[in-house]
């Protein structure tokens, strides 16, 4: 296993962290199979501002193995709930610039529909449970650790 990637497979599932840019075809090709005709992929990517303010960079940090074993248990229950032939579900770990990607979620499916409901279940799922937490890093002022939700603010820790 290379050192700077930590991952799981089982199943026709595959977690990992990994601390380098994401690469979209790998986590693809992680999923593809004869019988899907349907691969979605879902990146979250670093914006440039948040709460209308400027947006530096995104640092994440991750509780390990307790981590991966959360996500593989999600992309399990997410397979068998929606028939998928694989799922792939991978999380960077510290700084994500502007624009770069910080999740990649590639789900493949006999049919369209079922990838499609699949994948956002999987996002959700992931920002809901897995121990990662993220430090907004603003321009001209302190970074915030929060959780890693959509919409919810940060708060100072002092």
């Amino acid at each position: 296993m290379d050192p700077q990637i930590s991952e799981l497979q089982e199943d026709g599932c595959y977690v990992a962290l990994a601390h380098d840019h994401l690469n979209v075809q790998s986590i693809m090709d992680r999923v593809r199979s004869p019988q899907a005709g349907a691969i979605v992929l879902f990146a979250g990517t670093t914006r440039d501002s948040f709460g209308g303010k400027p947006v530096k960079e995104l640092q994440y940090s991750a509780y390990g193995q307790l981590a991966l074993r959360t996500m593989l248990s999600i992309c399990k229950v997410i397979k068998e709930k929606h028939s998928l032939k694989a799922i792939a579900m991978v999380h960077r770990l510290g700084t994500v610039p502007i624009g770069e990607e910080s999740i990649l979620i590639a789900v493949s499916s006999p049919h369209r529909q079922a990838a499609w409901r699949a994948g956002e279940d999987a996002l959700e799922e992931c920002k809901a449970r897995v121990e990662v937490w993220k430090r907004e890093e603003f321009e001209g002022e302190e970074g915030v650790w929060r959780a890693n939700r959509d919409g919810i603010m940060g708060q100072k820790i002092t």
